[in-house]
């Protein structure tokens, strides 16, 4: 009987993992099957982009794993049973899947953060999640010249966001939230280079203002300010849903998966974890953040575990480091923030077109290998996988 390995999410992360595996395991002796809520592989990345109105072109997942062996199960995990060993997958059309497991692969990523903030939920836009970043652009396509955006958040996220919408739709008016000083964990250079940008694209910033409720209209801030707002973006960080823990596997209190070295769950020694979902330590003893950069690092990590585990050839290490932060600032301005080991930026920073170009080229290095989950594949492999029948794969083989 075959080895079932189901894998939760085709993000960044779920995607690599499955076809890592597809390449590392035999067809023969495994079955992967792969669990995504939407038929597109989501550049999560570049979701900014697409909420300030540009066309990013999507990549049908089924058009993805063509020809790899991988199973693609469409719909929404809704409940997790590691005693069972089962998952419950509900699709749009109402119908309820129930996927048996012997090896579970959790990369289900994350979601916006309301912080408990009142309002946020009705009221506020984000751009976690490709139906969230659609209907924030229809809102900004109805909003009038001189109307007004405020984006709650100076992280990553929000500055993306702001600059993109300034750069993208000039008739608008936009205000950046800083809780902190803007660009607080970027170096001096840095953080003078993102305020000539703010400067350059019109961004109104405002810093050191916590936001103590969204209206449909309005922002109130804890000084007492009420900010009039067309459109409300919620960009103040990111959270995981609650699936893991009520599974019953052992989370942070955040609801992150704990897991060892080799991201195994510490509680379910069958289910394994990665990306946004994972609590994990890089090398440098410190939490690995929510990013695109950890998502490899750990699938990576998880994949050479499964792989060792399934085929006793020992797991490998993998290198669990965060190197930086890449930021674009509309299409033509960037900024590459590298840190050192305890995760403090260096003195020196690149900027400008050269820096956006950098950006571009690792957001094009992450669609590639989307894009090409198998990559490296034997040919003859993919055509035994492409076959779905035992006994029609043998006779190719043997005809091969």
């Amino acid at each position: 009987m075959k080895h079932r390995i189901v894998v939760l999410g085709a993000g960044y992360a779920g995607s690599a993992m499955a076809g890592s595996l597809a390449r590392r395991l035999s067809p023969e002796d495994t079955e992967i099957t792969v669990v995504n809520a939407e038929p597109d592989f989501v550049e999560r990345l570049r979701l900014h982009q697409v909420a300030a109105g540009q066309e990013i072109a999507s990549r049908k997942l089924a058009d993805l794993f063509a020809g790899t062996g991988i199973r693609l199960h469409l719909g929404r995990v809704t409940h997790l049973d590691p005693e069972r060993r089962t998952v419950m997958v509900a699709a749009d059309n109402g119908r309820a899947d129930e996927l048996g497991y012997d090896t579970l692969l959790y990369a289900l990523g994350s979601r916006g953060d309301d912080r408990g903030v009142p309002g946020v939920t009705d009221h506020a836009f984000d751009v976690a999640a490709r139906p969230s970043a659609l209907r924030l652009r229809e809102r900004l396509d109805g909003l009038p010249t001189g109307g007004t955006v405020l984006v709650v958040g100076d992280g990553l996220t929000g500055i993306e966001t702001a600059t993109e919408i300034a750069e993208s739709r000039p008739g608008l008016s936009v205000t950046l939230i800083a809780r902190e000083e803007l660009g607080a964990r970027l170096s001096a250079g840095a953080r003078a280079h993102l305020r000539r940008a703010c400067d350059r694209l019109g961004i109104t910033v405002l810093e050191h203002t916590a936001v103590e409720a969204v209206e449909a209209r309005r922002v109130l801030c804890a000084d007492g300010a009420a900010l009039p707002s067309d459109a409300t973006v919620w960009a103040a960080g990111f959270a995981v849903a609650p699936l893991a823990a009520d599974a019953g596997l052992e989370v942070t209190a955040d609801g992150r998966i704990l897991v060892g070295p080799t991201m195994r769950s510490l509680s379910h020694p069958d289910v394994y974890a990665a990306g946004d979902a994972v609590h994990t330590l890089g090398e440098n003893g410190l939490p690995l953040p929510m990013s695109c950069a950890s998502a490899g690092f750990t699938a990576m990590q998880a994949v050479k575990a499964v792989v060792g585990s399934l085929t006793g050839a020992g797991v490998g290490h993998v290198k669990l480091a965060y190197p930086g932060n890449h930021i674009s600032l509309g299409r033509r301005d960037g900024i590459l923030q590298l840190v050192d080991g305890a995760a403090r930026a260096k003195p020196t920073y690149t900027g400008g077109r050269k820096a956006a170009r950098i950006k571009a080229g690792i957001l094009g290095i992450s669609l590639w290998g989307a894009a090409h989950p198998t990559f490296g594949l034997p040919v003859r492999r993919r055509r035994l996988a492409a076959v779905p029948d035992a006994s029609a794969r043998k006779a190719v083989a043997q005809s091969s």
